[in-house]
């Protein structure tokens, strides 16, 4: 019986495989770590050739972990992190060994001069996104321009999912869900575009051709078969990137849907039919077809990290700097915390600020108010990404900020917006097999196949009271942070 899905996640910080059967539970996982390679301050890059060997290593892990596992195994499919640019030439070689990564900034100086000539009403009506480092077109251009080489042996461009399905299937092509952040997609056709390519000077030849997450793209080749342990022709999905892999995986499918992923930083997403068009709103195209406008608040996590080291040198658990801010009251008897420790991401000038201290507060208070500093630094952009659509049904919450049970309620109450925690927290992978399950028709759909896999352990509800807190204080928080903006221009030479 062909029951089993493997699913293949490629990371920033290691290979994972799994094994999932058809309820959408893990029954292996395999992880190996592969390098980052820092060339210098602000580059960050990989080799394929490890992500091809921590998929091959993986995978047999699994298969072992799970006994006659390999002759139940239906389909394949693979998500990873996104934007990483691998170049290959006409025979699927690479023509570079190392590929700059998502994180890597080398490419400010084209995006500079790119906005430089360029206004916005020539590209975001058309990519629905702002020109940014991290996009494949300004990969390109770097590439173009520093190793022009490896440039003119290149036939064609991949993302670091779609080398992976290259070394599985022989075929090349890429997924409409890393096209939308490419900078080369036009949103509305859910292709390439013409005017994009001749914009950022990138010739339309290197790209292939596009589909769907949840297509197959073809069997697996005999050879590549042989040498895992199991059968050719197993159908392999051209898959997704991560993070819209993960928005199905959480169960965030469909309008009215939002995901909240918080770990050093917040994601904020929600789902729509359209994205979103906005100079300080991304849109990325989910695994399931719906549009997420998306933004990225630098304020998170490290709010969080930042006052276990100052007010106790870490010498307290975060479990224990819970409870201290669960002692204070909702509000910290009005106290307001600003959380822009490392600026913005649209105003690196922003710092951080308490204000409203007096002589009653204490350490519960001042926790709590960097929890709720925080989720008062959502609740500024949620309009925005509402689309004029209100709030959403649902948020599902993921990442570290997920285990923090106060401030998924304090989140709930600021938003207005129930809170609900998936008990599988390796949602791509969870991603990967509901595509998968519809791919091979064990389920008619892909909310059919969520519903089956998708489970929550947890549901967190809007308290009123609180909410009726927040929402007088809110318009305070907004004008500090206004008044705020007058001020740090004069401070800049004070450090």
């Amino acid at each position: 019986m062909r029951d089993l899905y493997l699913a293949i996640d490629v990371g920033t910080g290691g290979l994972r495989s799994a094994l999932v059967g058809r309820d959408g539970r893990i029954l292996a996982f395999a992880h190996r770590e592969h390098e980052q390679i820092v060339p210098q301050f602000g580059w960050s890059e990989q080799r394929p050739a490890d992500w091809w060997r921590g998929t091959q290593e993986t995978i047999r892990a699994v298969l072992a972990d799970v006994k006659g596992s390999a002759e139940r195994v239906a389909a394949i499919c693979t998500c990873g992190q996104m934007h990483g640019t691998v170049l290959v030439d006409g025979d699927g070689r690479l023509t570079r060994q190392t590929t700059p990564l998502w994180n890597d900034k080398r490419t400010a100086p084209q995006v500079t001069a790119f906005a430089d000539r360029n206004g916005q009403g020539a590209y975001l009506d058309i990519a629905a996104n702002m020109p940014a480092t991290a996009w494949p077109a300004f990969k390109l251009a770097w590439i173009a321009e520093n190793d022009p080489q490896a440039m003119a042996r290149t036939a064609a461009v991949l993302m670091p999912k779609d080398w992976i399905n290259l070394c599985l299937t022989g075929i090349l092509a890429q997924d409409r869900t890393e096209a939308s952040l490419s900078f080369l997609m036009d949103w509305r056709s859910r292709d390439w575009s013409d005017d994009l390519c001749r914009l950022t000077g990138i010739d339309p030849a290197l790209l292939p051709p596009l589909h769907d997450a949840g297509d197959i793209l073809g069997p697996l080749l005999p050879k590549v078969g042989q040498s895992l342990g199991l059968d050719a022709g197993i159908p392999v999905l051209v898959g997704a990137g991560d993070y819209p892999m993960a928005l199905l995986g959480s169960g965030v499918i469909g309008p009215g849907m939002g995901s909240d992923v918080t770990g050093t930083s917040t994601i904020i997403t929600l789902t729509h039919d359209a994205p979103v068009i906005d100079p300080e709103i991304s849109n990325v195209l989910s695994a399931g077809g719906d549009w997420g406008a998306m933004t990225l608040l630098d304020a998170g996590g490290d709010a969080v990290r930042w006052a276990r080291r100052a007010f106790h040198d870490n010498d307290r658990s975060y479990a224990r700097i819970a409870e201290d801010a669960a002692q204070a009251a909702v509000g910290s008897d009005a106290l307001f915390f600003l959380p822009y420790l490392s600026g913005e991401r649209f105003n690196p000038r922003s710092r951080a600020q308490f204000f409203g201290l007096t002589a009653s507060h204490g350490l519960p208070e001042l926790h709590r108010a960097v929890l709720e500093g925080v989720a008062f630094s959502v609740r500024q952009r949620l309009d925005g990404l509402q689309g004029g659509q209100g709030r959403p049904e649902r948020i599902v919450a993921a990442s570290g900020g997920a285990k923090n049970a106060l401030w998924l309620k304090i989140k709930a109450s600021m938003y207005g917006v129930p809170y609900l925690v998936p008990e599988e927290l390796e949602c791509g992978v969870v991603g990967a097999a509901t595509l998968m399950a519809v791919a091979t028709g064990d389920s008619p759909d892909l909310n059919a196949a969520a519903a089956q896999m998708v489970r929550f352990a947890d549901e967190v509800q809007p308290d009123p009271a609180w909410a009726e807190v927040y929402d007088r204080m809110m318009p305070v928080y907004a004008r500090l942070y206004d008044s705020a903006q007058e001020i740090l221009a004069d401070m800049d030479g004070l450090v």
